[in-house]
C-alpha cells in the first residue's frame, strides 16, 4: 500500500533515505506525529560528515542533518555478544539494507519505513498488526534486549484505549527473557526512564499488568507484586484483593491526573505495607501507611527515582489515611498535617497529593464515581491558614521565640475551626484500609 508522506523527506545527499519507525507506525494509526527518525542505506560515516551531518551516536552512527536539525541513522545490524542491553555489536557497514535494519527492531509496528516518494516498505507484517491490534515482536532477537520487555509495557500503556494486546507468543517470549535472568542486567536508571514514561501514558495499569503477566514485577517491584492476593475489609473495598485495587487506582490517576506521572507513581506504591500485614491480622491492615514508608524509600532508591516523584510517594504513603478521616479530624490535627504537607509552600505538590488520595478513594470496584470532600475541605482550610497573618497575630504584645510559635498556632486552629466541612459519614471515612 502506498502512503502519503508526513512531510517531504530531506536528502542525505545521493545515498537512499527512509522514514522509519514512529513517525510511520503513528501516521497509520492516524495519530499525531511528533518526532522523525530517518535511516540511510549505503553511507558511511565520513560520506555523511562531508555532506555537512553532524555526528552525534556514541554507541552507533547518528548524524544531524546540517539544515533541518533531525536525527538520521546509518542502517545497521546488532549481534548480541555479552548479558543485558548493552552488549552489542553494531555493523553499519554501507552493504547493509532497510530490511537488514528493520528487522532488528523491537515491534512489527515499529518495523516499518517509508520512501521519499510515499511508498511503505513493510516486510515484517507491521500494517496488518496495526489492523489487528497486536503488539509483536519481529524476530527471537528481541530476546537479546531486556529493556524491549519494558517498551512493550509502554506501548501497552499508550495504546491500551485503542484496543492494541500484546500478542501471546511475544507474552511467552517475554516470560522467557524474565526466566532467563536477562531483566537483572538492567540498571535502575534506564528501568526508571521507561516507568516513568509509561505511567505518564492514557492507560498505565496497562504497563502494570503487562509487567505481571511477563514475571518482570516480581523481579522489578516485588513490593509491588506481593499485593496481589491479599485480602482488604470488603466494607471498604468490594474488590477485596489488594493487587486489584491498586490497578483501580492506577486508572483513576490516569483519568484525575492525565499525563501526570508523578500522582500515577504516588498511587502505584501508596499501599506497600499491606503486603507485610500478618497474615492472622488479615483482612484489617491497621498502620499500613506507617508500615510503608521504608518500602516506598527503598524503591525510590533502587530506581533512583527523581526527588519530586520521591517526596510525592512517601507524602501520600504515610499520609493518605490521614486525608481520608480529615472531615472528623480535630482542627489541630488538620493544622498539624498541612504543616506536614508543607502545602502552603508546596502548593502545587499538595495538589498532587490530594489527587492521589482521591485516585485511592475512588480506586474501588464500583465506586468510580465516589464523591471525595475531603480535597475541597483541605484546601479550603489551607487556604483559610495562608490568610492568617503573624504580624496581626503579635501585634502589641510582647512574645520571642517559642510563644511566637504557639500564638500562630492557636489563630491557626481557630481559622480551620471556622471552615465549613460536610458530615464525615457522608465522605465514606475509613481507619485502617
Amino acid at each position: 500500500m502506498a502512503a502519503e508522506p508526513v512531510s517531504p523527506i530531506p536528502a542525505a545527499g545521493s545515498f537512499a533515505t527512509y522514514r522509519v519507525g514512529g513517525a510511520v507506525r503513528d501516521r497509520l494509526l492516524g495519530r499525531p506525529v511528533s518526532d522523525e527518525d530517518f535511516v540511510v542505506v549505503g553511507a558511511t560515516p565520513q560520506a555523511m560528515r562531508t555532506l555537512g551531518f553532524k555526528p552525534v551516536g556514541r554507541d552507533f552512527p547518528v548524524f544531524i542533518h546540517p539544515d533541518t536539525r533531525q536525527e538520521y541513522a546509518l542502517a545497521r545490524t546488532e549481534r548480541k555478544h555479552g548479558r543485558g542491553y548493552r552488549g552489542f555489536v553494531v555493523d553499519a557497514d554501507p552493504s547493509v539494507s532497510l530490511e537488514d535494519d528493520l528487522r532488528r527492531r523491537d515491534l512489527t509496528i515499529n518495523a516499518m519505513a517509508e520512501a521519499a516518494d510515499g511508498r511503505l516498505i513493510d516486510p515484517f507484517g507491521g500494517q496488518a498488526d496495526l489492523q489487528a491490534r497486536l503488539l509483536r515482536h519481529v524476530s527471537p532477537a528481541f530476546s537479546e534486549d531486556p529493556v524491549r520487555l519494558l517498551r512493550v509495557a509502554r506501548f501497552a500503556a499508550r495504546y491500551a484505549p485503542l484496543g492494541f494486546q500484546v500478542a501471546p507468543e511475544t507474552v511467552a517470549l517475554m516470560q522467557a527473557m524474565v526466566a532467563a535472568g536477562e531483566i537483572d542486567h538492567l540498571v535502575p536508571e534506564r528501568v526508571w526512564s521507561e516507568l516513568e514514561r509509561a505511567l505518564a501514558e492514557a492507560a498505565p495499569v496497562q504497563c502494570l499488568q503487562v509487567l505481571r503477566q511477563s514475571g518482570a514485577l516480581a523481579v522489578l517491584l516485588p513490593e509491588l507484586d506481593r499485593l496481589y492476593g491479599v485480602p482488604q475489609r470488603p466494607e471498604h473495598h468490594p474488590e477485596v484483593d489488594t493487587g486489584a485495587h491498586i490497578e483501580l487506582c492506577l486508572a483513576m490517576a490516569a483519568a484525575l491526573a492525565p499525563g501526570d506521572s508523578q500522582v500515577a507513581w504516588a498511587v502505584l506504591l501508596h499501599d506497600l505495607g499491606k503486603g507485610l500485614t500478618p497474615v492472622a491480622k488479615l483482612p484489617a491492615h491497621i498502620g499500613h501507611e506507617h508500615a510503608g514508608v521504608p518500602l516506598v524509600q527503598a524503591v525510590n532508591e533502587r530506581f533512583k527515582v527523581p526527588r519530586a516523584h520521591a517526596e510525592l510517594a512517601l507524602l501520600v504513603c504515610r499520609h493518605h489515611l490521614d486525608a481520608h478521616r480529615a472531615l472528623e479530624s480535630r482542627p489541630a490535627t488538620v493544622v498539624d498535617l498541612l504543616g506536614r504537607l508543607d502545602a502552603l509552600r508546596r502548593p502545587e505538590r499538595f495538589a498532587r497529593f490530594l489527587l492521589a488520595c482521591q485516585a485511592d478513594k475512588r480506586g474501588r470496584a464500583g465506586r468510580e464515581q465516589a464523591a471525595y470532600p475531603q480535597a475541597g475541605f483541605l484546601q479550603a482550610a489551607a487556604q483559610a491558614i495562608a490568610g492568617v497573618n503573624a504580624a496581626d497575630v503579635i501585634a502589641g504584645e510582647h512574645l520571642t521565640g517559642p510563644a511566637i510559635a504557639q500564638r500562630l498556632r492557636q489563630a491557626r486552629i481557630a481559622v480551620v475551626r471556622s471552615v465549613p466541612r460536610p458530615l464525615p459519614s457522608a465522605a465514606g471515612n475509613e481507619r485502617s484500609t
